[in-house]
């Protein structure tokens, strides 16, 4: 199963990646991971992606690509993956197929998390985050006994800037200008394979693996 995961912000797609990677026995490979074990090893990678994080601007896509083709030729990506995070636009689909290409190995599924906006907006804007341990707790889904107190440590929580109604909104924009372009790529190449993430995380995850098994070599 050599699958790429997309979805908006607060679509799940984290924690879905987790069971999905673990049933079909792939490796879960996200962007975040890459750049924290290539920052955190100091391989050269790593430094030319710390001189962009530390400043504030995005890492390149030349440096992202980079990582990637490095990632996937390790090992253990040798009989499958599951990339959360990339592709993210049209340019980097393109060149995950050359990276593929260059392993001997072709995409076997896009994986598309449906979600409303305003479901999105309800499941982030109600997050609320523990200043001591980070815990991250809903005032819907999730509620500590106290409203301003984490349960686990006592410490206080706060809402963080890029949770707010009007940041989401925002991230949805971004999102939908970025990758919109590329799941109708990948639709367009019958690539592609949606299914609706509302519900319990089981009720998705059986919805995921029922969708993508037919792809499974």
């Amino acid at each position: 199963m050599r699958l790429v995961l997309v979805g908006p912000p607060g679509a799940g797609k984290g924690t879905q990646a987790e069971f999905i990677a673990e049933h079909f026995r792939v490796p879960k490979i996200s962007t975040g991971d890459i750049f924290r074990a290539n920052v955190s090893g100091g391989t050269e990678l790593g430094q030319r992606a710390k001189r962009f994080m530390d400043a504030g601007d995005l890492v390149p896509d030349v440096v992202t690509n980079a990582m990637v083709r490095d990632r996937l030729a390790q090992p253990d990506a040798t009989d499958g993956f599951l990339l959360d995070g990339f592709p993210r636009n049209v340019a980097q689909a393109g060149e995950l197929d050359g990276i593929l290409d260059e392993i001997g190995s072709t995409l076997s599924v896009v994986l598309d998390l449906d979600v409303d906006h305003d479901e999105v907006v309800r499941r982030l804007s109600g997050r609320r985050t523990c200043k001591n341990c980070g815990h991250v707790w809903h005032v819907e889904f999730d509620p500590p006994a106290s409203e301003n107190a984490c349960d686990k440590c006592g410490g206080e929580l706060y809402h963080r800037d890029d949770d707010s109604p009007e940041t989401v909104r925002h991230r949805l924009e971004i999102y939908a200008q970025q990758t919109a372009p590329l799941v109708q790529f990948y639709d367009n190449r019958s690539q592609l394979v949606a299914i609706n993430a509302l519900g319990t995380v089981e009720d998705v995850t059986e919805r995921a693996i029922d969708a993508l098994t037919p792809f499974a070599d």
